[in-house]
């Protein structure tokens, strides 16, 4: 048995070539991969063998993962052979970058969707892994800490959770997300934060998240800002949800240019499909949807006629206002943490009887046993209202109406005598009668979304030229440094500035004008006709005859940034 150190294969150690014999050794390092080296004649055959993350993590702890490399006899067209001369050093890096290269390579790093929606998952799940706007950043350098995660960003509403990434290794990106996920922190308190995991087993998260790549995520993205995947179809409030997670998640580590540009250009094509096909028109609101399955369910039809309580006067509460008093209202009770917001609605419906109540408790449950419809649209994450409380109402017929997410309203009230409980699931019946009327503005609306998802696809595969066009500029200026350099000590002597700077300009004149050409095939100008595939070519081409190596420097510095989180 020999002992191989994790810096280097010392071939001192190695038979000679003469030898049949075959070596055994332990390699010590801190890797992702197994191996399997055998010295056959006078080459040193590696073969690469990944090692589950299960192993990996179980040791963590010590630094290092012990990897034992049992030989085995290998034949000269094992294609996974990598062949090193006896007088050369082999790094433990070396192999991990063989090993690891053959493993992202395999699946190009890409930007996949994982999520739970309305389409695929109960409110009862849903709420439980709803993130606040406000922790959007922290969400984000976490899924980004992961191994396999390089950007990120969280759409949470009350009808989705969706984790958009670019991911290094799709199904390893899945599997670390889906982890993730279980373990959202909910806040149980706000004087005293105290954090839990989520409480939704990885089990019920697989069963009920769907999970997309590439083009199918970026399509879903813009058909989600378009109001296409909405409960309420081509409902409005859903683009500036995206718009919140552009302004929440700006500057933040993680939130970088691929993931960056595809949410503001879902911003873009929300913003056209609405202009164009008027598919907002109308009711279309979560909001509004509410407030029309109320007045569903009022014996008479009528929301005049009736005491009317507002929970919560933040977006959602004012469009709950906003469609009573288009319904009819004439008097409605808020409740809020502050009276501004609703001297700003009291200002804008100068005309209706707009009452104002704190939030308290005990006051609250006095104003809901006096109510006949509430609605309840506050970011709480408790419950307002219990069995327990409501029961103690005087009878009669009530209906709540909540659209939080997480729930303001337990959903065993409804078996209160005269009570009857709606949520945000509940809304579809109102839904199906907006769909018929909107169904021809969608077809057009697809159209749309699937010319931006072309136009943002070539636009992410263009990127893959920067890296080239970078590398070729410094591989010229290293060349130029260099025989400058050399210039310089033949003259010999003292240079003026003039001179100096001459020989400079010269210089960068020189290898400005070399690399112009291949420069212009590697960017995209529609004026000279150019499509991506070309480019694609080109760069190909570029990093063939310069010798730019862009795809394994690329992948060394990912491996590189992963092992040193994981040593950590």
């Amino acid at each position: 048995m020999v002992v191989v150190s994790s810096r280097f294969v010392n071939p001192a150690v190695l038979p000679d070539s003469g030898s049949n014999s075959t070596t055994m050794m332990n390699l010590h390092c801190n890797s992702t991969a197994s191996s399997s080296l055998t010295y056959v004649g006078s080459r040193l055959r590696v073969n690469f063998k990944p090692v589950s993350v299960r192993t990996l993590s179980s040791n963590r702890r010590s630094g290092c993962v012990n990897l034992k490399c049992e030989m085995a006899s290998v034949s000269d067209s094992d294609s996974r052979s990598v062949s090193v001369s006896n007088s050369s050093s082999f790094s433990a890096f070396e192999l991990l970058k063989t090993s690891a290269a053959e493993r992202y390579t395999k699946e190009k790093s890409g930007i996949m969707v994982v999520g739970l929606s309305f389409h695929t998952a109960p409110v009862e799940i849903r709420e439980k892994l709803s993130i606040p706007q406000a922790e959007l950043p922290q969400a984000i350098t976490e899924l980004c800490a992961l191994n396999h995660i390089e950007e990120a960003a969280v759409l949470s509403t009350c009808n989705r959770m969706e984790i958009y990434a670019v991911a290094l290794s799709q199904h390893r990106g899945l599997k670390e997300i889906t982890e993730w996920m279980s373990k959202v922190p909910t806040i149980l308190s706000l004087i005293v934060i105290w954090y839990l995991i989520s409480g939704v087993p990885i089990s019920d998260i697989r069963q009920h998240q769907f999970i997309l790549h590439e083009k199918e995520a970026t399509k879903h993205l813009f058909e989600v800002s378009s109001g296409l995947d909405s409960l309420i179809l081509g409902e409005g409030q859903i683009l500036s949800q995206v718009k919140d997670v552009v302004k929440s998640s700006q500057g933040v580590p993680g939130f970088d240019r691929k993931i960056s540009g595809l949410f503001k250009h879902a911003i873009t094509v929300g913003k056209r499909v609405r202009t164009e096909t008027q598919i907002s028109s109308g009711s279309v609101s979560v909001s509004s949807a509410a407030v029309e399955l109320a007045q569903m369910k009022l014996p008479e039809h009528s929301l005049p006629s009736v005491n009317v309580l507002v929970v919560g006067a933040g977006k959602m509460g004012s469009l709950v206002i906003k469609h009573l008093i288009a319904k009819g209202c004439k008097k409605i009770t808020i409740v809020s943490r502050t009276e501004d917001k609703v001297t700003k609605i009291r200002e804008e419906y100068n005309n209706i009887e707009i009452i104002y109540r704190p939030l308290s408790e005990l006051e609250l449950i006095s104003y809901a046993s006096n109510s006949d419809v509430i609605f309840t649209c506050t970011t709480t994450e408790t419950l307002i209202f219990t069995k327990e409380k409501v029961a103690g109402f005087p009878i009669s017929q009530r209906i709540f109406i909540d659209i939080s997410v997480p729930r303001n309203v337990e959903s065993c009230v409804s078996e209160v005598d005269g009570v009857c409980v709606y949520n945000v699931d509940d809304l579809k019946q109102v839904v199906e009668t907006n769909k018929r009327e909107r169904f021809r503005k969608v077809v057009e609306a697809r159209s749309i979304v699937l010319e931006e998802v072309r136009e943002f696809e070539n636009w992410k595969d263009s990127l893959e030229t920067v890296s080239t066009i970078k590398k070729l500029r410094a591989y010229g200026e290293r060349i130029r440094a260099s025989e400058m350099e050399k210039c310089l000590e033949k003259i010999g002597g003292e240079l003026s500035k003039r001179n100096q700077k001459a020989i400079h300009e010269l210089s960068k004149g020189i290898v400005n004008k070399i690399l112009h050409g291949p420069m212009r095939h590697l960017r995209c100008d529609e004026s000279e006709g150019r499509d991506l595939d070309e480019i694609l070519e080109n760069m190909e081409a570029v990093n063939r005859v310069f010798g730019l190596e862009m795809e394994v420097s690329i992948l060394e510095e990912k491996i590189r940034s992963k092992i040193g989180k994981i040593q950590l």
